[in-house]
């Protein structure tokens, strides 16, 4: 199972929030309830109040991150350099919707974008140093990678079918001679050290920029322990070759990682590519990030 299929959402909106508030936790129901835009994937956002923002999960293979993160966020929150989501309260089923739900304390900041980063390089020190000492956190009871969170931390092979039917359906769009190259160096190895913590999807929503610096980041999600190469794939999707060499610096992770990082990049700018349900920019985004990729090895 990926993490592709676009989940049915239309149906939590502000008036659901606002029911759900109001019977389980009514001291707040006196509060603004807004929609956070953009709102998520597998979640979606409203903003509560000033100071707490409230998450449903937009389908079911979402709901084990609910227990999760309520679970593991406040263990990990001490030892990173930056600010995470502080689980305040866990809602329950209502109102026809079926799932948890969960109030976190709203952290400031805007999606990472490069307009609002200051110093590229930076910022890569930065996201290199939160996942430095995240892969330093205890991993006693952690959850291990698996289907649960879209196998991120886990082998990566077990994407080797959807790859390979995204590169011929790409045939003429992309170089998949040079492309195939990179995904087998990327599966023809694996972790050989201990389990690690993993966020699982340091992407760009998930970064939070505030006067120019990283300064939160947020939706642990897809986290687990396991390999973490899979942390490495804003390296492609977002860093440019200078703040992408820092970064792999300050990662300080073998070439064989690195190779399983790049192919954890190429398989969802693959996927996206091959999508003909995916919205122009971002199959666009996924080209800029294939280009990249085979750039970089040639």
């Amino acid at each position: 199972m990926t993490d592709t299929v676009k989940p049915p959402v239309d149906w939590i909106d502000t008036a659901l929030v606002r029911q759900l508030i109001a019977s389980q936790f009514p001291h707040w129901a006196h509060l603004p309830i807004e929609p956070v835009v953009p709102g998520g994937w597998d979640n979606r956002t409203f903003r509560l109040g000033h100071c707490m923002s409230v998450r449903l999960p937009s389908a079911a293979h979402y709901v084990a991150q609910v227990q999760k993160e309520h679970a593991w966020l406040p263990k990990l929150a001490p030892h990173l350099p930056l600010p995470i989501p502080v689980p305040i309260a866990e809602g329950a089923p209502a109102f026809n919707y079926p799932w948890p739900w969960s109030v976190y304390a709203w952290l400031e900041g805007e999606p990472a974008s490069e307009a609002l980063i200051a110093d590229q390089v930076a910022f890569a020190r930065s996201i290199a140093g939160f996942l430095v000492e995240l892969r330093r956190a205890d991993t006693t009871h952690a959850p291990v990678a698996g289907q649960h969170n879209f196998h991120r931390g886990g082998t990566l092979s077990v994407y080797d079918s959807e790859t390979r039917a995204a590169l011929g359906t790409l045939t003429g769009r992309v170089d998949t001679a040079s492309a195939l190259e990179v995904w087998e160096a990327a599966i023809s190895t694996t972790w050989a050290g201990p389990n690690v913590w993993v966020h699982g999807d340091i992407a760009a929503g998930n970064l939070l920029v505030k006067d120019g610096s990283l300064h939160a980041v947020i939706d642990f999600g897809s986290s687990a322990v396991g390999d973490p190469a899979c942390d490495l794939v804003i390296a492609w999707t977002m860093l440019d070759a200078p703040s992408r060499q820092v970064f792999r610096s300050e990662m300080a992770l073998d070439d064989a990682t690195w190779a399983r990082g790049r192919g954890w990049a190429l398989w969802k700018a693959l996927i996206t590519m091959a999508n003909p349900g995916e919205s122009k920019p971002k199959v666009d985004k996924a080209q800029q990030v294939v280009h990249v990729i085979l750039a970089e090895q040639r």
